[in-house]
């Protein structure tokens, strides 16, 4: 595919970087020749540096005849006119842009749906409304390193350190079936000291395994418990950072959840107050221990710091799993940074760019993939594809998947077939319409997938 990307902040370069691996044809555009030419001189693409949405620039990267266009510039009004002019002067027929205002959020029937659209944006990315969800997930299922959601939520993909104490470890995977023979579910993959494991039913899981496992929605605890001690649930939330993820965080746990935010400003604290019921809202520094020891850190059981200051994060969270919070979640923007945490001061550290740029791949894969989470920093890729076909147009529809020929480290998780879950057996048969979950612990085996699930010209 052609694809422009307009801005080369820390999104546009991690996206740039996957599309370019994958062998597409990628443009930048920035103001930055700095940025632009680091990425010259790593990656096999074109730049054009100006204004994002000046005419002139847009057709000197490419527009009349680019597939897609993503606006992902720090400025939501430069992102919609860019967008506004690529589909009407340039009619670029995919457009992608990422919002950040909540304002434009609320009225986003009238301003990108309703035709006669104000700003025609095909696909609308709002990386506080990922992150949020993200940060939800992990709370409502507490010793998780990652939750993932498929087909709606029906099926999830979890991803667990295996523990002393956990009933399947030292055992092999087979013992599962056994230990919970009510529940079906599957592991997907075995991280080890960072190396990738595609599970047969004689791996033995070892301690400290990063394990990737794929189960309905309902049966994720009772697998987690498989894998390591069960952890009470957590009841006491505490936020650093009253910005739009940290708001709408805390609006969406107050009702299950006792949730105190602190934030610095105090007019946004006082709005804060008037928004948020059944939330306390402290003004003061997330970083002043005085306050954390006042407010009961050690009787917290989750400190999520959520501003968008990497440092701030990283030291408030430090401070607070110091002062015995129970589990810290670190929102980081900055790559370099999550290297040099990685030493369990911080429990889990959140990138906003890999959950944007996972959203984003989704719209940018070939066939008719409907969910696309990158795992683990990019290396490692979960999809959702949805099976069409025949016996004879298709290459997986009327097979069982025990004679279906993945590319190497991929591996089938569940079929989704209406409001029925399948986890996948070897000889589970795949239908017209199913949706396919797999695993590729490789992301550049991307293709072959796609590949392998296109439909002949005959289907058409």
């Amino acid at each position: 595919m052609k694809i422009i990307i307009l801005g080369a902040g820390q999104v546009g370069r991690t996206l740039a970087e996957n599309l370019a691996n994958d062998a597409n044809d990628v443009t930048m555009v920035d103001q930055d020749a700095g940025y632009l030419k680091d990425l010259q001189d790593r990656l096999d693409i074109r730049t054009v540096k100006g204004h994002a949405c000046l005419p002139n620039i847009l057709a000197s990267a490419g527009a009349e005849d680019a597939d897609m266009l993503v606006a992902v510039t720090n400025s939501d009004e430069i992102n919609m006119v860019a967008c506004q002019i690529a589909k009407t002067m340039f009619q670029t027929p995919t457009i992608i842009s990422r919002i950040r205002e909540h304002q434009y959020l609320l009225k986003r029937d009238a301003l990108f749906r309703d035709e006669p659209r104000a700003f025609p944006i095909d696909v609308i990315i709002s990386p506080e409304k990922l992150v949020t969800a993200h940060v939800q997930r992990l709370i409502e299922n507490p010793t998780a390193l990652q939750v993932l959601d498929f087909a709606k939520g029906k099926v999830q993909l979890v991803a667990v350190t295996a523990c002393h104490g956990g009933p399947l470890v030292g055992k092999p995977v087979s013992d599962l079936r056994s230990h919970m023979p009510n529940v079906d579910t599957r592991v997907a993959a075995i991280f080890r000291n960072n190396k990738a494991i595609v599970p047969s039913g004689k791996t033995h899981i070892h301690v400290d395994d990063e394990v990737f496992f794929i189960a309905a929605k309902a049966d994720i605890s009772k697998v987690m418990s498989e894998l390591r001690r069960l952890e009470k649930p957590y009841k006491r939330i505490m936020i650093a950072g009253g910005g739009n993820i940290g708001a709408r965080l805390a609006d969406n746990l107050r009702k299950d959840f006792r949730v105190k935010v602190i934030e610095r400003g105090l007019e946004r604290c006082e709005r804060l107050a008037d928004l948020l019921e059944d939330v306390i809202v402290l003004h003061g520094s997330a970083s002043d221990k005085e306050l954390l020891v006042e407010e009961n850190i050690e009787s917290t059981d989750v400190f999520c710091a959520l501003t968008n200051d990497d440092e701030a994060n990283i030291m408030a969270s430090m401070l607070a799993k110091r002062l015995g919070v129970r589990t810290v979640m670190t929102l980081i923007s900055n790559p370099a940074y999550v290297d040099l945490i990685e030493d369990g001061t911080i429990d889990i550290a959140i990138s906003p760019q890999q959950t944007t740029i996972s959203s984003l791949l989704t719209h940018v894969r070939r066939g008719d993939i409907v969910n696309v989470h990158s795992l683990r920093r990019g290396a490692a890729e979960a999809i959702e594809v949805v099976a069409h076909g025949d016996g004879k147009t298709s290459k997986v529809v009327g097979r069982s998947l025990a004679d279906i020929k993945l590319p190497e480290g991929t591996s089938f998780g569940a079929i989704v077939r209406g409001e029925e879950v399948l986890i996948a057996h070897h000889d589970t048969v795949i239908n017209n319409d199913d949706h396919c979950i797999l695993f590729l612990t490789d992301r550049h085996m991307i293709h072959d997938v796609e590949r392998l699930f296109a439909v002949t010209i005959g289907f058409f």
